[in-house]
């Protein structure tokens, strides 16, 4: 028998897959996950109702064209529901938009601790993933810039970033919207848009409502609690819009999971109480854990980058294994190229103490 066998494109097998938050521990009692930026608030009650009403219709397919759920969206942020485009996840209309817009040997852009999607997507639509200088764990438009060349195609930014947590201001965003050739894509990824409560910041709908090449993607993972679901959508031009239409699933959204972001987009009120609860509780974690001799890196979103000190001969991986023996689940980050930081989600009351105490019992 031939010892053939189908060989993928060149180039895909040295994609490092994406490794998703650690989910279990050893420890015999209450374990608090914190490793994958989840709300603690869950889903609004409205959504979980919705989701249960359209659970008894599962014979039926969904709504391909999501016309329910754009205009909720549209509604709710002022936009223009025919230039909406819903995914499987944000992570969906990322790898699309790379796949429509690079060709191998094109270039993408992101930033050093950028979300590692963007790289995957890039190398997956067979392009080079060009990964500019970070300042202060936080994005810089001119080193940003200094990257663009004639062979780039789509440049990848989140803001607010993960896992560093840090945001680039709306004037810097538009400053890098003007520099950039008007064939080059701008993606921004706002998937902790909400979250965000200083006056510098913009998620930029405006910039995608005016230019022809900047693209917006939020998702229903985080503060709407729907990660389960996967529900994600984008703002982009026309043209653009037309042409992830062409290439998306036809059905790439469930009904059930339409049905619950049309009902979590509406509620208002459960964004607001998230936002406070958020605030309120990664302040507190942060002045406790700066106060035991841990470096944290200022955030805007529902999670802190928490640095371990290089001299004190407690690195980030042994921090990680104790305090999942102490029954809370965090996120090491080798894969993000910091290996001495840990990436820490806002969770409920217990799960902020037990970090505080977890962590100052390594320390000590």
């Amino acid at each position: 028998m031939s010892a053939k066998r189908p060989e993928p494109r060149a180039g895909l097998l040295a994609i490092d897959a994406y490794v998703p938050g650690k989910s279990e521990s050893d420890y015999s009692g209450p374990v608090h996950k914190l490793s994958s930026n989840e709300t603690p608030l869950g889903p609004p009650i409205s959504a979980r109702e919705a989701y249960e009403a359209a659970s008894r219709s599962l014979e039926l397919y969904p709504d391909g064209s999501a016309r329910l759920l754009r205009e909720a969206i549209a509604a709710q942020y002022g936009l223009d529901p025919l230039r909406v485009v819903c995914g499987h996840g944000s992570d969906d209309l990322l790898h699309l938009l790379a796949a429509a817009y690079i060709a191998p040997g094109d270039e993408g852009i992101l930033t050093a601790h950028g979300f590692q999607i963007f790289k995957i997507a890039i190398l997956s639509a067979g392009g080079k993933a060009v990964c500019a200088p970070e300042r202060h764990f936080k994005a810089a438009v001119d080193d940003i810039l200094a990257c663009v060349t004639e062979k780039t195609r789509i440049i990848f930014l989140a803001n607010p970033n993960n896992p560093t947590g840090t945001y680039l201001e709306y004037s810097e965003v538009v400053r890098l919207a003007d520099r950039i050739p008007r064939d080059v894509v701008l993606v921004l990824d706002g998937a902790y848009a909400e979250y965000v409560t200083a006056q510098d910041y913009s998620a930029g709908l405006a910039l995608a409502s005016e230019r022809p090449n900047v693209v917006i993607t939020r998702t229903f993972s985080k503060i709407f609690g729907l990660a389960s679901l996967r529900v994600g959508w984008a703002y982009a031009p026309e043209h653009i819009c037309a042409v992830l239409h062409r290439i998306r699933g036809p059905f790439n959204v469930s009904g059930p999971a339409l049905a619950a972001a049309t009902s979590a987009v509406r509620d208002q009120d459960h964004v607001a109480r998230s936002i406070a609860h958020n605030d309120k509780w990664r302040g507190w974690l942060t002045e406790r854990l700066t106060e035991i001799g841990l470096v944290v890196t200022p955030s805007a979103a529902n999670f802190v980058l928490v640095h371990l000190p290089a001299a004190s001969g407690r690195d980030a991986s042994h921090a990680e294994s104790f305090l999942s023996r102490e029954g809370v689940i965090v996120r090491g980050l080798h894969s993000y190229d910091l290996p001495n930081a840990l990436r820490i989600t806002i969770g409920d009351q217990a799960a902020n103490e037990a970090v505080y105490e977890g962590l100052k019992k390594f320390m000590s």
